[in-house]
């Protein structure tokens, strides 16, 4: 009984940190396929024109003769929902699997539901997307989501990690963890913002409505029109490929982008510094440190070199990679409990420093 219990633990382990990665392959599929301008190359949802394939140009021109087939695009669009929706058949498997665990005390049973509750979520986001033709709200939400999913499905594995480990006290229970500090969460909600500014940049066009760096357009400060670019109760109904907002309003987008960095940056720096006296800590802290620095020189060479294709998506890379290294960080910091030597270490030096 406990070794078939280790080993549904350890296919659940594995198909927990698949779920990680087909997640960052359907953020990545997501993010080509707009910037392909091909969120719209299906025009319903959740098939194309009418199939569950891409069909051809006289069955598409019936079913939807006010918007022409194109192949490619529409090809693209779908190759994205399927593999979204294998994401979701695991997710029901994870279910599935865990459920003789779920009256484990240390197993992750909430998670999992929550988790099938997330991607139908993001499945109906998806829907929207398309309903109502890439209205920026729901894209950026979109984006949000498919970090989210990735997040509780890393959760899931570092849970079911934990539990397959057998580390648990007397009472059959994990040892606590120690609590986040303030800073921990000032970070994480900047990381956040700025994912939802870097959504709302690319929901609405302006990835290069400030040509130059750190200038924008040649100016220290150019014409920003702040309202009409975080209007956020824009008219549903507009086709918004290529957006609709004008230029001015765009380049507050923009900039408010790169002030989101900026404070996103001071933030880490900050975390660095006071969680570096740990040993334990450094590579999490180095890894996140990284992954910072890669991405804002990815941002700034969009921005120098007009947004290529290739380019865009290794900076929705990076997002990915940076929302992974803080998670990462997160977890590690929980996991130096007061009986860590590490924590026993600092404990004995507090002392000593007292006494003197």
């Amino acid at each position: 009984m406990i070794h078939a219990a280790q080993r549904r633990l350890a296919l659940l382990k594995t198909l927990s940190l698949l779920g990680v990665v087909l997640t960052a392959v359907v953020i990545l599929l997501g993010a080509w396929t707009r910037l392909v301008d091909a969120g719209l190359g299906c025009p319903d949802w959740p098939g194309c024109y009418g199939a569950l394939v891409v069909p051809d140009e006289a069955r598409a021109l019936a079913h939807s003769p006010e918007s022409p087939l194109e192949s490619a695009k529409a090809w693209m669009e779908m190759i994205h929902r399927y593999v979204a929706s294998a994401l979701g058949l695991l997710v029901i498997a994870l279910l599935v699997l865990g459920r003789p665990l779920r009256r484990r005390a240390d197993y992750p049973w909430r998670v999992s539901l929550g988790l099938l509750a997330l991607i139908l979520l993001q499945g109906a986001f998806g829907a929207f997307t398309v309903t109502l033709r890439l209205w920026p709200q729901v894209v950026t939400l979109h984006l949000l989501g498919g970090l989210g999913v990735m997040m509780v499905f890393l959760w899931l594995h570092l849970r079911v990690r934990r539990c397959a480990s057998g580390n648990l006290t007397p009472g059959g229970v994990a040892p606590p963890r120690r609590a986040l500090t303030p800073l921990w969460g000032v970070a994480a909600m900047l990381l956040v913002g700025q994912l939802a500014l870097g959504g709302w940049v690319s929901s609405n066009y302006a990835g290069i409505a400030c040509l130059g760096f750190p200038s924008c357009n040649g100016e220290w400060s150019p014409s920003l029109d702040w309202s009409e670019g975080f209007h956020l109760t824009q008219s549903v109904g507009p086709n918004y490929l290529h957006g609709q907002l004008h230029a001015e309003a765009r380049s507050a987008i923009q900039v408010g982008h790169r002030l989101g960095a900026l404070a996103l940056g001071a933030a880490i720096l900050a975390l660095v510094i006071c969680c570096w006296r740990e040993r334990a800590m450094r590579p999490w802290l180095t890894a996140l440190s990284l992954a910072y620095g890669v991405q804002f020189l990815l941002g700034v060479a969009n921005v120098l070199l007009w947004l290529p294709l290739w380019l865009a998506l290794l900076h929705t890379a990076g997002a990915v990679a940076l929302v992974l290294a803080l998670a990462l960080a997160a977890w590690r910091w929980r996991c130096l409990t007061p009986c860590s030597p590490t924590t026993q270490r600092i404990s004995r030096q507090k002392k000593e420093w007292l006494h003197v």
